[in-house]
């Protein structure tokens, strides 16, 4: 027997004469997920990918699916495409900042060091230089070392996001900093911090940066 297409549905009742009475009733597919850069094509999930405008040296189908439920609704159904890549622009604090100078929306940002670990942050604001804290309780930080956890602010303080020329800093309060990235975004450092109360995103407190990449939402 041939299978029956999704998009058809068989309803079986009783007219006013008790005989048996068969309506094929035909309904709309659901939307399937759009296939992104880092998708199959013929991927039959019902979620919905975002669609990358650029292609991705760390991310793949697993950390999109778990990252895309977790941004904040207003950013979510955009496409992501991609500001900064050290693979394209090179290892430079000064020119990530550059990057953004333009952008005005939320930002992600991905990091894979040397042990091959995924891990990063979502930013409110873009990555800037400053002389004082910015950022909202959307930030947070996540990683997938080893399995996917997520760190939302924790409501202690507000030291979200600070940029300076030599690093960039992330979660703070009486101590280490959640994500720390030199001047070179070579070496970064995570430990727990009040602002996020995260456990070290990557596997080791210190360590050194393989590929990191920075996606906003168009």
């Amino acid at each position: 027997m041939r299978p029956m297409q999704d998009s058809i549905k068989i309803v079986y009742f009783a007219n006013g004469s008790d005989e048996p009475f068969v309506e094929i009733v035909t309904v709309k597919q659901q939307n399937k997920r759009r296939p992104s850069v880092c998708s199959s094509a013929d991927s039959e999930s019902e979620d919905l990918l975002p669609v990358l405008l650029n292609h991705s040296q760390i991310l793949n189908q697993h950390h999109l699916e778990q990252l895309m439920n977790q941004i904040p609704a207003r950013t979510q159904g955009y496409r992501w495409k991609l500001v900064y890549s050290t693979a394209e622009h090179g290892t430079s604090l000064r020119t990530l900042y550059r990057q953004m100078g333009d952008i005005d929306r939320p930002v992600l940002m991905v990091i894979k060091d040397s042990d091959k670990q995924v891990f990063g942050a979502f930013s409110s604001d873009p990555f800037r230089v400053s002389s004082f804290c910015y950022g909202t309780g959307e930030t947070f930080l996540y990683s997938f070392s080893p399995e996917f956890q997520i760190f939302r602010w924790s409501g202690e303080n507000s030291y979200f996001v600070r940029g300076f020329l030599d690093s960039i800093q992330m979660g703070g309060g009486g101590g280490p900093f959640g994500l720390w990235l030199d001047a070179d975004l070579y070496r970064g450092s995570s430990y727990s911090c009040d602002t996020f109360c995260n456990r070290p995103l990557s596997r080791h407190h210190d360590f050194t940066v393989q590929d990191l990449e920075v996606w906003t939402f168009v």
